[in-house]
């Protein structure tokens, strides 16, 4: 084996390690979320309270912006203060949120409508392609189109010789 080799060996054997102390920032999203567009939810049932401007879906809950699908057995819509508009959607129970050909799985979401930024938390897994990465937090910029995995990051690799 060439001294080159060895190196590149070494150096790739020590990213993981790298991805678990700092984080990993990833793409996400990019060419399939649009923040502007309506969000459309259905769901089995709905408990709106004027009270305090919320609206819960529970049962088989499906939230649609632009090609962006998010789905969870709960779902709280907060609205803004003038209830023109959704302000943040806080997903529970086991969350899969989908953005064309990547996904990502979580314990809970949190999305923050105007900003454009998904929090997902617990147990994350986000699948890109053959690539999988694990963490216990992502922020997803869905206008940038960016993710960032922190909290015990995990990925494995594949070489030119694995087999997928």
């Amino acid at each position: 084996m060439t001294p080159i080799r060895l190196i590149a060996i070494a150096l790739l054997s020590l990213l993981p390690f790298a991805l678990l102390a700092q984080g990993a920032q990833v793409g996400f999203g990019a060419l399939q979320a649009d923040p502007d567009a309506p969000v459309e939810v259905t769901a089995d049932n709905l408990t709106v309270n004027q009270n305090d401007g919320t609206a819960l879906f529970t049962g088989n809950v499906i939230v649609g912006q632009g090609e962006m699908r998010l789905s969870a057995p709960r779902v709280l819509v907060v609205y803004a203060e003038d209830r023109s508009e959704i302000a943040r959607l806080e997903a529970r129970g086991g969350v899969t949120l989908v953005s064309g050909e990547e996904a990502a799985e979580g314990e809970s979401a949190d999305y923050d409508v105007e900003a454009g930024v998904i929090v997902m938390t617990g147990n994350v897994m986000l699948t890109q392609g053959g690539s999988a990465l694990t963490a216990d937090k992502m922020v997803a910029d869905i206008n940038e189109g960016t993710a960032t995995m922190t909290g015990r990051v995990k990925t494995v690799l594949q070489t030119s010789g694995s087999t997928q």
